[in-house]
């Protein structure tokens, strides 16, 4: 829990705690969220009524770190937004091909329309894009090397062409795509927040912007 340890001092008077939910006193846990996607994924409200912790729930052992604490493993949270976007868009490629090579239309299957091969050249080379960006800043992070532009950059960029790219597959199964059974749907519904959670896209423009010099 992100907590105020010492509400006048702004961000220096933040802090991260272990709360211990079980029977804590005071604390309760509220209904189940409606999302529009990751339905596997329980979002529920939580109520904390002045519930008490002891010292040694502080994480880091000193108060008052919580922000740099939640500040310096951003870089690596936005490399694994966009990582799981990449995978995305490879998945639907792969699901879009097989659907295509059956469907078939005036006579032949989908996949042998020039409209359709077009729109997914397009997918497969943007889906490579990421794969080698993604690569690069993969190996940075390993190196201790990904900063924060770079992976403000990749998250943006990545988690918008996943939602592209999931609007043009689903394009391409036509009906079927809005119905639920079928998994291009799910994760089409799935793409929309990775361009909020993370750091929105908007934030990930101006932190990149702030690195622009005249």
């Amino acid at each position: 829990m992100v907590a105020k340890t010492d509400p006048s001092m702004g961000a220096k008077g933040i802090s991260l705690m272990v709360v211990e939910t079980a029977d804590a006193p005071g604390f309760a846990r509220g209904r189940n969220l409606e999302k529009l996607g990751l339905k596997s994924q329980d979002t529920s409200e939580l109520f904390f009524d002045n519930v008490r912790l002891p010292p040694e729930n502080l994480l880091g052992g000193t108060e008052g770190q919580g922000f740099y604490q939640l500040m310096k493993s951003l870089p690596q949270e936005r490399l694994v937004v966009a990582l799981g976007g990449a995978a995305a868009m490879d998945k639907a490629l792969e699901e879009t091909v097989a659907y295509t090579a059956e469907r078939k239309a005036f006579g032949k299957p989908l996949l042998e329309m020039q409209n359709t091969r077009f729109k997914l050249a397009e997918v497969k080379t943007v889906a490579h894009i990421a794969r080698v960006f993604l690569d690069d800043c993969v190996a940075k992070h390993l190196r201790g090397e990904l900063d924060a532009t770079t992976a403000s950059m990749a998250k943006w960029w990545v988690t918008q062409m996943q939602c592209d790219t999931m609007d043009e597959c689903l394009q391409l199964f036509g009906g079927y795509g809005y119905m639920s059974e079928y998994p291009i749907s799910t994760m089409y519904a799935d793409a929309r927040v990775q361009k909020i959670y993370g750091g929105s896209n908007e934030i990930m423009k101006e932190l990149i912007a702030r690195s622009l010099t005249p």
